[in-house]
């Protein structure tokens, strides 16, 4: 489980990379940047910081940051009950994704 301490870290470094693609985010939504670690305790390696506009069970719109380093978990949304499961679209905005 992340510190408080850490995520407060996270969210500011998250803040500069934000401000690095061109992104302005309102005061509200840097406080509210989760900073998520897929429950690994190793932010470092494995997780991200998010910034979430809409997220429902159809469609998610957010912003994502990776620190040099970090991995995202492999997930999927699968169709449930005849319907659909959830489409994303990912763009690298700055630097470099493999």
């Amino acid at each position: 489980m992340l510190t408080q301490k850490q995520i407060d870290k996270a969210r500011k470094e998250a803040i500069i990379y934000f401000d690095k693609a061109g992104l302005v985010l309102t005061p509200a939504e840097m406080e509210n940047i989760e900073v998520a670690d897929f429950g690994f305790g190793d932010l470092l390696r494995i997780g991200l910081e998010v910034v979430v506009y809409v997220n429902t069970e159809r469609v998610c719109a957010k912003e994502l940051v990776m620190f040099p380093g970090q991995t995202c978990p492999e997930h999927l949304h699968p169709t449930k009950n005849g319907i659909p499961g959830k489409e994303e679209t990912f763009r690298c905005r700055w630097g470099k994704v493999f």
